[in-house]
């Protein structure tokens, strides 16, 4: 019984090592390796699949030489990868590797998957203690932070891993294959939809806005401990017998649903309804009905690379799934069906489960508990204050400072997750307002992270999201003071495969005095300017605004004079960057495109308008002094 708990322990550090390592190898495709709208996204996925498909290699390796000292090796690989990357090196060396780390992942658990008949347990747990531990972080990964907390924590995880992972593993049966095959599609769906804190976070944002945007949440991570709760119990309970069995299957293939349908109102009930169903379709596979002490049970050298095979198989429908999913971002194609398709591929393994012998109950009760443990160790974050907004009882404000800044999802020229950075170049403006383009709140392709209630914290600010891509991806606006009547208008695609919309808000300054602002990231279309986005931008801006003072601003992909540029100053806004011109942003590390713009109404007053220098994303940012008309 020691022998199998202190396996499944090392089973989950290691899963969580390797999403450490993926958080961090993901991002690298589109920073490092390529560069995203402009990198053939055919050769992005072709990089990334390579990786996965050298795996399917792995198993023949194992049976060769043997699981225990392939599983030691590939073991050092992974923990060595895991604590150079909390070194955040950056750039090419970065992304080999996170590269390096994550096929030593792949043998690794293919090394594990060969002498492992009961993976359930420990896949769980490892998903689960991810979810929990990203949760407690505020999705702020400790790979990125790098401080002294971080090294502590990182060699803590990595000291118990290798322990773990040189100790010899119990005897196996000939069962598991099932579960192995799981692995791969079980950690695509936990880190998408059913335990993603920033999916999570996410969603109570929108409860807390309306008309289709979303705000800052008092409680933004309160689904979460309730979602790995409902997770692990529903993988270490013993599974219903009969017709009951469907259930959980039903739960996954519903909450992926959910999430395909692209509602920001119905996030919550996907991660609820996909941790359920998962963790159930995980129980369904688990293969206890013999000896679980392993004793008199001799695997042969068939089930074993059964096993391994499968798992490697497994990971090859992680890459394909999250290739095939954030890939139509770049190429243009529906992408609901993906979460769906692998979703009802884990249904369907899980629901066709077959056990000759009853299953035993359970042969790690200590880890039933650790639902309501999670559930506890989740309360802290969870009861953060209300950011607080400028207090207008003095009167309005004579100016103000605008900030408008596409962040590339908060990574950097070097393909580091730059928070600090972004924060530094924004904060150094003093801004009252700020508006962001490209914001990511939950991709797992970028690392899971809410990158805007991240930025709204450090800034103390709070915001108001509009959904652009899908309802993680898109604009948002920040500000000191009151914000209110928020509305979102999507622009019409003309031949882009990326979402774009144009988000307004307004700014209460005290004494009835109110200013309209516009976020938005225009996209254009192949070999075209974003003509009639820009067109229809300005119209929608000028009706919101009905005669007060307005702003509009962000990544509009147009130079001065430019059609789309026209668009603009033919609906009668000012450039307010005018006196600074030429004031390239792009690229941040050699700016020659002024495509990052102000456009103000003419009775806003611009000064020293700016491009500060920094390469804490691909963009610089834009920031403009605006003098409000005397009352």
């Amino acid at each position: 019984m020691r022998y199998r708990q202190l396996a499944t322990a090392s089973l989950a550090l290691g899963v969580l090592l390797l999403i450490d390592v993926l958080r961090v190898w993901l991002p690298g495709i589109i920073t490092i390796f390529g560069q995203a709208a402009s990198t053939p996204a055919e050769l992005m996925g072709a990089f990334a699949l390579g990786w996965f498909v050298l795996a399917l290699a792995a198993p023949a390796v194992v049976r060769r030489l043997g699981a225990r000292p392939v599983t030691a090796a590939a073991a050092v690989v992974l923990a060595g990868a895991r604590l150079a990357l909390t070194a955040a090196p950056g750039g090419r060396p970065q992304l080999w590797l996170a590269t390096a780390g994550l096929l030593a992942g792949l043998v690794w658990l293919v090394g594990v998957a060969a002498g492992t008949d009961r993976p359930v347990p420990g896949l769980a747990l490892g998903l689960a203690v991810n979810a929990s531990v990203h949760a407690v972080l505020d999705t702020y990964d400790l790979v990125w932070r790098g401080d002294w907390l971080a090294w502590l924590l990182s060699a803590v995880a990595v000291t118990l891993f290798l322990l773990g992972a040189t100790r010899p593993a119990p005897p196996a049966g000939p069962t598991g294959a099932r579960a192995w095959l799981l692995a791969g599609p079980a950690l695509l769906l936990a880190g998408m939809v059913a335990l993603a804190p920033a999916l999570a976070q996410t969603g109570m944002s929108y409860l807390a806005g309306g008309d289709g945007v979303a705000r800052s949440p008092l409680f933004g991570m309160a689904p979460v401990p309730v979602a790995v709760a409902v997770f692990l119990l529903a993988a270490l309970a013993v599974p219903p017998a009969r017709w009951a069995r469907v259930l959980g299957p039903v739960a996954l293939l519903a909450g992926a649903v959910l999430f395909a349908l692209d509602r920001g109102d119905l996030l919550l009930a996907a991660v609820g309804l996909a941790a359920v169903g998962l963790g159930a379709c995980l129980a369904l596979t688990d293969d206890a009905g013999h000896d679980t002490t392993g004793a008199g049970t001799v695997d042969d050298t068939r089930s074993a690379a059964r096993r391994g095979y499968a798992a490697a198989a497994g990971m090859l429908v992680f890459a394909l799934g999250a290739v095939g999913y954030y890939s139509a971002y770049d190429i243009g194609y529906p992408n609901g069906a993906v979460p769906v398709v692998v979703a009802g591929l884990v249904a369907v393994v899980a629901f066709a489960a077959h056990r000759s012998t009853p299953r035993v109950a359970g042969p790690f009760p200590v880890l039933r508990t650790t639902a309501s443990v999670a559930a506890v160790a989740l309360l802290a974050p969870l009861l953060a204050d209300e950011l607080p907004v400028s207090s207008n009882r003095d009167g309005p404000p004579q100016r103000l400072t605008v900030v408008a800044y596409n962040i590339r999802m908060g990574f950097g020229l070097d393909g580091r997750f730059d928070l600090a950075g972004l924060g530094r170049a924004i904060e150094r403006q003093r801004p009252d307002v700020v508006l962001l383009s490209e914001v990511d709140r939950a991709w797992l392709l970028n690392g899971g992270h809410d990158t805007l209630d991240l930025l709204s914290d450090r800034l103390g600010m709070p915001y108001v999201f509009g959904p652009a891509a899908d309802p993680v991806w898109g604009d948002a606006v920040l500000s000191r003071w009151p914000v209110t009547d928020p509305r979102t208008l999507p622009l019409p695609a003309v031949g882009a495969p990326t979402g774009a919309q144009a988000l307004a808000v307004t700014l209460d300054l005290g004494d009835g005095v109110r200013t309209a602002v516009v976020s938005t990231h225009l996209q254009p279309p192949p070999g075209q300017g974003p003509v009639v986005q820009a067109r229809a931008v300005a119209n929608f801006a000028i009706r919101y605004a009905a005669g007060r003072p307005l702003v509009v601003a962000g990544d509009l992909n147009t130079e001065p004079g430019d059609e789309a540029f026209g668009q603009f100053t033919a609906a009668g806004l000012v450039d307010a960057l005018t006196s600074a011109r030429p004031l390239a942003t792009s690229p941040a590390d050699d700016p020659r495109q002024q495509i990052d713009h102000v456009f103000v109404s003419p009775g806003l007053t611009a000064s020293a308008p700016v491009a500060p220098r920094g390469t804490a994303s691909d963009h610089l940012p834009v920031a403009v002094t605006l003098t409000l008309p005397p009352r």
